[in-house]
């Protein structure tokens, strides 16, 4: 089966549905599922036969920085989505800061610059800023799937963060919208500490960003939740100690999510090198207890879901040269390899592939609020799929990673998971390092709907 072609129905030994694992076919009419059927009674036409590879809902990766326009020599729409396409994300969600996705306006322009570069599905994230809180209704009648601020500054001039008058203007604007807000989830603090340590060693930098930062402002998105009644969410949450916070949130009736991310769970603050500024994100990479703890919460079903955070540069805003952790730009690149990073620890500590659906596909999915048509394998859904070998082991080198810049802290690494194909809604998009020849993704844009308040 050519790659670009349309398939018309997958056959596997496992096909995950549900909590199960079982031989089936799928059959795919007009993109998206027709049936589920076992497999004795599928009575022809091509199929695209995966043997025992496992078959399940493409990855929805809702935090991803492509930067595109303004700085597309940091990654760009058809080099970030040929890799999610690789690493079987069939749905990414763009985040907001380059350009600023803070007016409609923006937001045409970001869609003009997608166009025709999408390997998979694609939707964007709006962003809130000091004095746009006007502009917020009007991106969601244009289809954005929510709203991202910084309570800490971005990094990006452009992006700056949100004071208190700023969030309760804009959380005024969302309520009764059903959207929801996405909160960077730190705030400065009084440092007790003296920064005079050597910036080339790790827990220099590590000591500059405390779990207390993501404390006090994880205190200020709860208060605001309960408040507003307004959906809201904790992005790349690094510190277990937070966690008590939002669970007494929730019970008291906030409707708080979280996520962490593949680098949180997978790297420790202990084993960073001096001078290995790739290892370099905000809020930080903090140490193997905190990592068990957020192990831990997962399990227990106190964080939703698990992203890439793909943040990409040129490697020369990482100051390799000199090791520099205060002067580097802070963001990991692991778009890719969120699957196999994610099963290769999660596998040993007990996790089953109907978890990975769940936290890397079905949550993902109804936060963007795109779980009607993604993240589940069933009738009606967009025939996304990944199929994968769970077994199979691989090491990260640079010929094979598809970002724009390949500089990761993953490099060199063995993880177990192999990609085999990517499938967006019933178009083979990727087969074994190979891609389709022109992009097949679309831009996705989510209906304004009425809250429950409303209805």
């Amino acid at each position: 089966m050519e790659l670009g072609s349309t398939v018309g129905a997958v056959r596997s030994k496992r096909v995950l549905l549900g909590d199960q694992v079982r031989p089936a076919v799928i059959v795919i009419k007009d993109g998206t599922i027709h049936q589920i059927l076992p497999d004795s009674d599928f009575s022809g036409g091509e199929v695209l036969d995966v043997g025992d590879s496992v078959v399940m809902p493409g990855i929805v990766d809702c935090h991803v920085h492509v930067n595109e326009p303004g700085r597309a020599s940091w990654e760009g729409f058809w080099t970030a989505t040929r890799a999610a396409a690789a690493g079987g994300v069939t749905t990414i969600v763009d985040m907001p800061l380059i350009p600023p996705t803070t007016t409609v306006g923006n937001f045409h322009e970001k869609l003009q610059a997608a166009t025709g570069k999408c390997f998979v599905d694609t939707a964007f994230w709006g962003g809130v800023i000091p004095d746009n809180q006007l502009e917020l209704r009007p991106m969601i009648q244009a289809g954005v799937a929510g709203f991202k601020c910084f309570l800490i500054h971005s990094g990006v001039e452009e992006f700056p963060h949100v004071t208190d008058r700023d969030l309760h203007a804009a959380m005024a604007q969302l309520q009764g919208t059903g959207s929801v807000l996405l909160f960077h989830a730190e705030r400065d603090v009084e440092q007790t500490t003296q920064e005079n340590g050597d910036p080339c060693q790790y827990s220099t930098f590590l000591q500059s960003r405390p779990d207390v930062m993501e404390m006090e402002a994880i205190r200020t998105v709860a208060e605001l939740c309960l408040q507003y009644q307004v959906r809201c969410h904790i992005v790349h949450l690094s510190s277990a100690k937070p966690l008590e916070l939002i669970q007494e949130a929730r019970q008291a009736g906030a409707p708080l999510t979280v996520e962490t991310t593949h680098h949180y769970l997978s790297l420790c603050a202990e084993n960073i090198p001096a001078g290995a500024t790739q290892f370099k994100c905000c809020p930080p990479i903090r140490g193997s207890v905190n990592q068990e703890q957020l192990w831990s919460a997962l399990k227990a079903g106190q964080i939703d879901m698990v992203v890439s955070d793909h943040s990409p540069c040129t490697p020369d805003l990482k100051k390799l040269d000199n090791g520099d952790f205060t002067e580097a730009w802070g963001g990991i690149s692991s778009l890719q390899f969120g699957l196999p990073l994610f099963w290769s620890s999660a596998s040993k500590r007990g996790f089953q592939l109907s978890d990975v659906v769940r936290l890397l596909c079905q949550r993902t999915a109804q936060l963007s609020s795109l779980h009607n048509q993604k993240g589940h394998l069933g009738p009606g859904y967009d025939a996304d799929l990944v199929v994968w070998d769970p077994e199979r082991e691989f090491e990260i080198k640079e010929a094979s990673i598809h970002h724009k810049n390949k500089l990761t802290p993953y490099l060199g690494v063995t993880l177990r998971g192999v990609v085999c194909a990517t499938i967006v809604r019933g178009q083979l998009v990727y087969r074994e390092g190979s891609f389709c020849p022109q992009p097949l993704g679309k831009h996705l844009f989510v209906p304004p709907r009425k809250s429950e308040a409303q209805l």
